[in-house]
């Protein structure tokens, strides 16, 4: 019997464990979730016959390891802080590992470890990244096919709620790990831009913002997204002058998101005692500069912010609750740890909302040995949750998951070392499947007249 073991059973991992359990049920195969919380674990198994819930703290190195060396494969739905731990004892025991986050650093330096042991480590399996990169691929392989080569690339990733649906100042609803949300500027970013590197730090991210309309949905505002100049080695797009990768939210988000990060509490260093049974006023004023001034909290951030202390920006601070006198009560000690439990609280997907996941990509492309005109190939990706429970972020990121444990375990797979899902033979079946299950991507190509830079 073929042993699966899935670390992580929060909001990203229904859809993905209920469709191993039905790959079980065709198999030999045997599905155990691994959480801090054996209650959730055992409650997304739901009693299945093929599959088991148990207490699994990712820090306790024994059992990790343990479980670990017991299984054919394991798929990590951590957050990314662990994913270096899981990846490392996959290698030493000669596991593989499937993984929706980035594929960072120290698990790009055990490629070579993991190529002499046979093992794949499969990163960025999930939606954004993950669906966009096969999706992607798919388009850039075809454009090459025809001769053409691309200019411009821009990419954009989303999980919203769906139009009609956004219940709260912040037209957003928490459908993934919190965590990611809260720390989204954490590592700054770089992307290309007319031939030109751009670099943003941390604290500017939300800063550099741009429109996008998005046909179904309408007008959008994107920030760049993370590293976007690794996926121009990645992708094979050696002569785009404009290479973005980017994430949407609904106008508004970013300008009351950069606040939040200007007053510094998407922190995961600082360590504030008692943190539980402080009020979130009382953390906030943690933040702001000793002053002699006895003007209330809300003008003195509003003066630090350099913000209108009356504006709607000082209004979705004061609805989020930040200047509340109301116990914290999170488990953390950390000012992120924090607004993870705000969000929680403020922003959850309500009973009978829908989700909308957005995959969109513009490529720029030129055919210079031939007489076609040069293109703009605008492929979109729009799915909506069921309203019950199902969202749809939960099935874009667990299935392709899921399809890549199949086609791992079938035999189908023969990579090995640290990859992404750029790979013919990774993304075709998935895209082919997921296309299968309602996810398609729908095309529009238009002329581009020459002052278009293609």
């Amino acid at each position: 019997m073929r042993q699966i073991l899935v670390l992580g059973a929060g909001q990203s991992t229904p859809f993905l464990i209920h469709r191993l359990l039905q790959f079980a049920e065709q198999h030999d195969w045997f599905v155990t979730v691994g959480d801090i919380d054996p209650d959730l674990a055992q409650q997304r198994v739901a009693g299945h016959a093929r599959g088991a819930g148990i207490r699994l703290d990712v820090n306790d190195t024994e059992v990790r390891s343990a479980q670990i060396q017991q299984a054919d494969i394991v798929i990590n739905m951590l957050a990314p802080r662990f994913q270096d731990l899981v990846a490392w004892d996959c290698v030493n025991h000669g596991r593989h590992m499937l993984s929706v986050s980035y594929r960072d650093q120290a698990v790009r330096d055990l490629d070579r470890d993991a190529q002499r042991r046979g093992v794949l480590l499969l990163c960025e399996l999930g939606l954004d990244p993950g669906i966009d990169h096969m999706s992607a691929m798919s388009v850039i392989e075809r454009v090459r096919a025809k001769g053409g080569r691309i200019t411009r690339f821009c990419s954009y990733g989303s999980g919203i709620p769906a139009p009609g649906q956004e219940h709260n100042p912040l037209r957003y609803a928490i459908t993934w790990n919190p965590r990611n949300v809260v720390m989204a500027s954490e590592h700054g970013a770089q992307y290309m831009e007319d031939g030109k590197i751009k670099l943003v730090p941390f604290h500017h991210v939300f800063h550099r913002t741009w429109p996008v309309e998005v046909d179904g949905v309408g007008l959008l505002e994107a920030y760049p997204n993370r590293d976007s100049l690794a996926y121009r080695r990645a992708f094979g797009l050696d002569h785009a002058q404009t290479v973005i990768r980017g994430t949407l939210r609904y106008p508004g988000w970013s300008e009351t998101w950069a606040q939040i990060v200007q007053l510094g509490l998407p922190n995961e260093d600082l360590r504030i005692p008692d943190l539980r049974e402080r009020s979130y006023r009382e953390v906030v004023e943690m933040f702001l500069p000793m002053t002699q001034n006895r003007d209330r909290i809300e003008v003195r951030v509003a003066r630090f912010l350099q913000i209108s202390p009356t504006g709607h920006i000082m209004e979705n601070l004061e609805w989020l609750g930040l200047f509340s006198d109301e116990k914290i009560g999170c488990n953390g000690e950390t000012p992120a740890a924090m607004m993870v439990h705000l969000l929680q609280q403020k922003v959850p997907l309500l009973p009978g909302t829908r989700d909308l996941v957005i995959v969109l990509h513009e490529l720029d492309v030129e055919y210079p040995d031939s007489d076609m005109p040069g293109e703009r190939i605008t492929s979109t990706l729009l799915a909506e949750g069921d309203g019950k429970g199902l969202t749809a972020m939960a099935k874009t990121v667990g299935l392709p998951t899921a399809l890549a444990a199949n086609l791992l375990l079938d035999g189908r797979i023969t990579l090995t070392g640290a990859q992404i899902p750029t790979h013919p033979s990774l993304y075709e079946p998935i895209l082919r499947e997921i296309a299968r299950e309602g996810l398609r991507f729908t095309e529009k190509v238009t002329v581009l007249d020459s002052a278009d830079g293609a």
